[in-house]
């Protein structure tokens, strides 16, 4: 059984407390015996597996199968190229250099629900909603590459794992992947050519 969950914000990857406030996995009637393959912070929304299939969490997370994931996130200030460039290029990051990704302003801008609590916003300083494409999943990686170009990310979801796209399952709920489905999610790393053109293809749908 694999099983896509969109994951609301406040909801930690974990189906018993952590002596937080936030909800967990439990307040979702999933299937028993399942478990998170990977995971999202509390404050990330976006898709989020689960399977009751030990062998996927290797076939999916280890790093030499270079699995895709693609998140929004939402950041202060518009980014210019050459921002984008060093995001793309890797980061120096608590003493490590992140692996080189894919990172593009979504054209046109998502019309996204509102979150709850609503993200920070201020004024005098615009946002904007970028796209990355990863290959590695490190703690807060994504909040921590924006951060360290100087564009802090206020809301971030994670819209695509494999070839698998979140869609439009709402928020909160969730659904058992078909077979097509599930050979899209186990999809492994294109080449750098095939990765380009998904980057312009994200571009077009990004609404």
């Amino acid at each position: 059984m694999l099983i896509a969950l969109n994951k609301p914000y406040g909801v930690i990857s974990r189906f018993t407390p952590d002596g937080s406030l936030n909800r967990t996995l439990g307040d979702f009637n999933l299937p028993r015996k399942t478990y998170p393959l990977g995971r999202l912070d509390a404050d990330t929304e976006g898709l989020l597996l689960l399977s009751d299939e030990p062998e996927l969490n290797e076939r999916i997370l280890h790093p030499k199968h270079r699995h895709r994931r693609i998140y929004w996130a939402q950041v202060e200030r518009v980014p210019t190229e050459d921002a984008l460039l060093l995001l793309e290029g890797g980061l120096t990051i608590q003493d490590r250099k992140t692996k080189p990704c894919h990172a593009w302003i979504l054209n046109p801008q998502p019309q996204l629900a509102p979150r709850f609590p609503p993200v920070r916003y201020r004024k005098s300083v615009p946002t904007c909603w970028i796209g990355l494409e990863l290959f590695e999943g490190k703690n807060r990686q994504v909040r921590r590459m924006t951060a360290a170009m100087q564009h802090p990310t206020l809301r971030l979801i994670r819209v695509q794992i494999g070839g698998f796209l979140l869609g439009d399952l709402p928020s909160g709920t969730w659904r058992a992947l078909e077979t097509a489905e599930r050979r899209q999610v186990l999809e492994a790393g294109e080449t750098t050519l095939h990765r380009r053109v998904i980057r312009k293809v994200h571009n077009i749908r990004s609404a």
